[in-house]
């Protein structure tokens, strides 16, 4: 491993252990329907981010579903859930063990963090409705999220090498651009679908604040 690999194999156990202290586990336990949806959304981004396609191998894209994943769960459930799930594909051999630290900063902390500030300053800053909270906490946050994830690795790519910047450039950080409206997309529409249908599931959502009085 790189002294890079170690440093972010540390703070992520310090993130971990931060998060950790503040979870509300028990209330996890004795919550069936929390239960479902922590777990069938930490199943759903598995099976996701293992549909990935890359030109340069260790470069991969994927789907992140980073906004709405944080929407549904909070922003530190979200983080367990993007956690448990990278370890999944590290331990399937889908990621190298050796980025295991890297990947859980720049691929599941940093894109949740980005998130869920989108959907803080949305809500005490904008008014509260409903095409404040589709657009500007899931779709517009879910594209901003991926694209700097790629630029947060593709910097990490090119001071660990072995690529330049330019392959490293026209081979995967261009590829972002072609990942934005879909993904933005695919968060804002699970959003729609299951503020409609299952608002009860969505963590961050409220009726007193989006729609009563509307």
């Amino acid at each position: 491993m790189t002294s890079l690999q170690i440093i972010g194999c540390l703070m992520s156990l310090v993130v971990l252990y931060v998060l950790g202290r503040s979870l509300a586990v028990r209330q996890l336990v004795h919550d069936k329907t929390a239960q479902h949806v922590f777990f069938g959304c930490t199943v759903g981004i598995f099976l996701l981010w293992m549909l990935k396609v890359g030109i340069i191998e260790g470069m991969s894209v994927h789907f992140l579903w980073a906004s709405a994943l944080t929407l549904v769960l909070g922003y530190r459930w979200a983080i367990v859930s993007g956690g448990i799930a990278l370890l999944g594909l590290t331990l399937i051999g889908n990621e190298s063990i050796h980025m295991l630290g890297v990947n859980f900063l720049l691929g599941v902390c940093l894109p949740i963090s980005v998130c869920y500030a989108s959907f803080s300053l949305a809500f005490y800053k904008l008014p509260r409705n409903l095409f404040v909270y589709i657009f500007l906490c899931a779709f517009f946050p879910a594209a901003i999220s991926i694209g700097l994830k790629m630029l947060a690795l593709s910097a990490y790519f090119y001071i660990e090498g072995p690529h330049d910047w330019y392959n490293i450039y026209n081979s995967y950080l261009k590829l972002s651009v072609l990942m934005f409206f879909p993904e933005a997309m695919f968060s804002g529409m699970t959003i729609t679908i299951l503020i409609v249908h299952k608002p009860q599931w969505v963590y961050t959502f409220h009726d007193k604040f989006y729609i009563d009085g509307k």
